[in-house]
């Protein structure tokens, strides 16, 4: 009967945030406050690298400092094809031309491969190591991207790259706030549902039992290693999605975006929101986007209060704000 109920609140309450989400630009319109759907398309696009981390964390129990790279990446591919687009120059010209682009339907594909290429150069090497040394070599990689992209005086060096336009879509205009608004919460959705098929099948619990007993599963057969692998190609790539996505918003990039201290961000708002849940890191991307955006009207050192928040949460909510709304007792569901 617990579980019944428990399964009940987490259906409605998921429901019902989809609703909101879905009326949010008209309730905006009608509460005078247009400026909310930016708000909640950048809430969105940090729920989907939140959710794109928490599949490793989560459900694999790798803590990495190294999320960032694979969304800085997305950002700055879809970046440099701008900026190539608007240059009128080749990104490559030799031995294969390759031009720029403002398409979304090539810089976003793009995006995701190069963060999932770059996700498996890492993760081959880092998933070789286990536990604190894990989470050093994810940041190492992760720094050494960022430095890298400042050394790169081309595309702006420290300064960034500013997009001069937002990327375009067939039938659609990405420039008005509330389709760009749409497309994010589409892409979120998606993802999660995706996802969320895949933590269920055999794959995830396979994700699942490596980070109970990783001997255990290798002693059953499981070449643990492939699956792990490609658990963190699939959340670099959905964190290069993400990446594409920030990038079209500001309409700009910059090596900040994959600073480890972006990869704490989204480590806490899926600590915050409950990690293991996938819908968790979306509730802990608007808590903590929220708490800033108020927080900072009345003080720049805003992190001084949202501290004492994020303590209460770790002591008396295991399980993070998801798990207090659905009344969540076992760490999966």
């Amino acid at each position: 009967m617990h579980m019944l109920s428990q399964f009940n609140r987490k259906t409605i309450c998921i429901i019902s945030s989809a609703l909101l989400l879905a009326l949010l630009p008209m309730l905006a319109t009608l509460a005078g406050e247009p400026y909310l759907v930016s708000l909640f398309s950048r809430i969105l696009i940090y729920a989907l690298a939140a959710a794109s981390l928490d599949l490793i964390l989560g459900y694999g129990g790798l803590v990495s400092l190294g999320h960032a790279a694979f969304f800085g990446i997305g950002a700055y591919t879809v970046g440099i094809l701008a900026h190539h687009d608007f240059e009128e120059t080749a990104l490559i010209s030799w031995p294969l031309f390759i031009p720029g682009s403002d398409s979304g339907l090539v810089a976003w594909p793009v995006a995701i491969l190069v963060s999932a290429l770059l996700a498996a150069i890492i993760g081959a090497l880092s998933l070789r190591t286990r536990g604190m040394h894990f989470i050093m070599i994810t940041l190492a990689f992760a720094q050494m991207l960022f430095f890298f992209f400042v050394s790169l005086e081309g595309y702006g060096g420290d300064d960034g790259l500013t997009l001069f336009s937002r990327n375009t879509l067939p039938g659609l205009d990405l420039g008005d706030d509330v389709q760009f608004y749409y497309v994010c919460l589409a892409l979120l959705g998606a993802f999660l549902f995706l996802a969320g098929r895949l933590v269920e099948s055999r794959f995830g619990m396979v994700i699942r039992g490596c980070r109970e007993s990783e001997k255990r599963m290798q002693s059953l057969g499981f070449p643990t290693f492939r699956y792990k692998l490609l658990c963190f190609v699939i959340a670099g790539g959905a964190a290069g999605l993400a990446g594409a996505l920030i990038a079209n918003q500001v309409e700009y990039v910059s090596p900040g975006l994959m600073h480890w201290t972006r990869s704490a961000i989204i480590l806490v708002m899926v600590l915050l929101g409950g990690s293991g849940t996938l819908y968790g890191p979306v509730l802990g991307a608007a808590a903590f986007l929220l708490l800033e955006e108020v927080l900072s009207i009345y003080t720049e050192h805003w992190m001084v209060y949202f501290g004492p928040v994020m303590i209460l949460v770790v002591l008396f909510a295991r399980h993070g704000l998801f798990g207090i709304l659905v009344g969540k007792e076992n760490r999966h569901g």
